[in-house]
């Protein structure tokens, strides 16, 4: 899987599917054993995963703020 479509793919989860993906992520990272190519990659995808989940919590916030102003 290239960065590019590791990033796409990360940018089509949802909210639930990036946490899981980023647990999972830091499960493997955790019990170590990778090499350090393996491990780089997967704090690089954790880091996508992360970020994919902040977007949503972001938006989210901005939603409920709105609904807020609306009342």
């Amino acid at each position: 899987m290239t960065d590019e479509a590791s990033t796409t793919d990360v940018e089509a989860l949802s909210y639930e599917a990036a946490r899981d993906a980023l647990i999972a992520v830091v499960d493997q990272l955790e019990r170590g054993g990778a090499t350090l190519e393996e491990s780089l990659a997967l704090w690089e995808r954790g880091e996508a995963l992360a970020t994919r989940c902040e977007t949503w919590l972001t938006g989210a916030r901005a939603r409920l703020d709105a609904a807020r102003t609306e009342s």
